[in-house]
């Protein structure tokens, strides 16, 4: 079973120009916005629902939408089982594909551009804008560093080295060559390069060295958040202060290993978490916020429950991995559980499906989701447009490389009347939702250097105009 579902996984595309190509961009209020496109999500049938009805594994498991409107997918035919219609009643195998198109709408990013530092044949570093995750999860596809590098730069084929949370702007690199990512990728992985991050923390932080050896544990993969345990990983970061403007401090980080969420999670420990940090500075962690490891009596259950009730209720940006993850639903990702449930080995570390590059931050975020079926880029697709190879095409709005509209554009709309997200005026998310006071400055190893400009919020006098933000 394990190998005809490796053999499946292995027939579907990756990064395509089909994909680069299905929507284009938009510019409105400093937004990067995505014209809504359709898109199948997919996923394998999981043990625990094998006998069942596709209806009430459905009804039970993916509760974003009610029960009627998955009976409708399925009746439809958008809701499909091994790109075949099927019955209500029909009950699951092992190694049934499920696929379901929905029309996608992607969350805005800012319009910051992406800036390269350096690019030759072997590699490329760049400078990441804030509110920009690297790869395609959660609701983030083609708002993404990979996505518009290949659109806009005509830079495809990237193999990834590193990451960086969403939120955390800096120092990006990619090899260009299975080798090349491999060769860099080992160098991290052997701790040979030398990392330094620049953040504006609440408080005065102390002067001098201060070394934070606490190990940290990965409390759920399936929403990306860490804390301080006795049964973490080893973890180093060294801070030091630069500078305090009576109400927040300027603090150089260099990170020894590379754990998730490293740096936010000790700073967190020590009282000074990162200022507008929207997952670690957040009393869901407890009245202290977590300081000291305090999480003010709160299980891991609990504080992941609390997490996504949070998340959900206020439409939360906060995190990178988006809660109570569901391939079915449009609004919460495009994650399969099925990766998640594989991250669960603690060193398990896992790469894209194109070269296998690796990542030292085993996260949601890191597995490249783009192992899903095209379809057609049309308002009213036929509802089983996805169900050969010789049916997937694309309508292309957007050639490769080219900028985006610098305002929007109604002819590139597509409105879909059983869309939820069609029907809902969604407010544009603020500046202040899509950005956080932590930069990765520096990278040093054998025989290379690269560093970034500094953004103004790291100039030591800076002070926030907006501080309640």
């Amino acid at each position: 079973a394990k190998l005809e579902t490796k053999a499946l996984k292995a027939k579907r595309p990756g990064f395509t120009d089909d994909r680069y190509n299905e929507t284009s961009y938009y510019i409105e209020n400093g937004l990067r916005k995505v014209y809504p496109y359709y898109f199948t999500f997919t996923t394998f049938t999981k043990g625990r629902w094998v006998g069942e009805r596709i209806l009430d594994v459905f009804a039970r498991e993916f509760r974003a939408h009610p029960a009627e409107e998955y009976e409708r997918c399925i009746r439809a035919g958008t809701l499909t089982v091994n790109y075949e219609k099927v019955p209500t009643d029909y009950k699951l195998k092992h190694n049934d594909l499920l696929a379901n198109v929905v029309h996608r709408h992607e969350t805005p990013v800012l319009a910051n551009p992406i800036k390269l530092i350096h690019v030759d044949e072997d590699l490329i570093v760049l400078d990441k804008p804030c509110s920009l995750p690297v790869h395609p999860c959660g609701r983030y596809r083609h708002n993404t560093v990979v996505f518009i590098l290949a659109k806009e730069y005509n830079l495809k084929n990237l193999r990834t080295i590193h990451r960086l949370d969403r939120l955390t702007s800096g120092l990006l690199l990619f090899g260009r060559s299975p080798k090349k990512a491999r060769q860099m990728e080992h160098q991290i992985r052997n701790r040979l390069v030398q990392k330094e991050y620049i953040c504006r923390v609440e408080g005065e932080f102390p002067d001098g060295i201060i070394e934070c050896k606490e190990p940290i544990e990965v409390v759920s993969y399936k929403i990306g958040v860490c804390k301080v345990s006795p049964k973490g990983k080893d973890c180093v970061t060294i801070f030091q202060k630069l500078g305090y403007n009576g109400r927040t401090s300027i603090v150089l980080c260099k990170p020894k290993t590379g754990r998730m969420h490293q740096i936010r999670v000790h700073l967190q420990y020590l009282g000074y978490p990162v200022v507008n940090d929207p997952l670690y500075n957040h009393e869901v962690f407890g009245p202290m916020k977590g300081k000291g490891g305090d999480l003010g009596g709160k299980t891991d259950e609990d504080l992941v429950r609390d997490l996504i009730h949070i998340h959900n209720a206020e439409n939360w940006l906060g995190m990178d991995g988006d809660s109570d993850l569901s391939m079915f639903n449009p609004r919460k990702g495009d994650l399969d559980d099925s990766l998640v449930e594989a991250l669960e080995p603690k060193d398990r570390v896992i790469g894209d499906d194109e070269s296998d590059p690796l990542s030292r931050e085993p996260s949601p975020c890191d597995e490249n989701c783009e192992n899903n079926t095209s379809v057609p880029c049309d308002p009213t697709p036929h509802p089983l447009s996805c169900r050969s190879e010789s049916e997937k095409v694309t309508v292309a709005t957007q050639t490769g490389h080219e900028a985006p509209d610098l305002s929007f554009n109604p002819d590139k709309m597509t409105v879909d009347k059983h869309c939820y997200e069609c029907k809902v005026r969604y407010r544009d998310p603020k500046p202040q939702d899509l950005v956080m006071y932590l930069h990765a400055w520096k990278y040093k190893g054998p025989g290379w250097d690269y560093e970034t400009e500094l953004p103004e919020w790291a100039k030591v006098d800076w002070i926030d105009s907006d501080p309640s933000g």
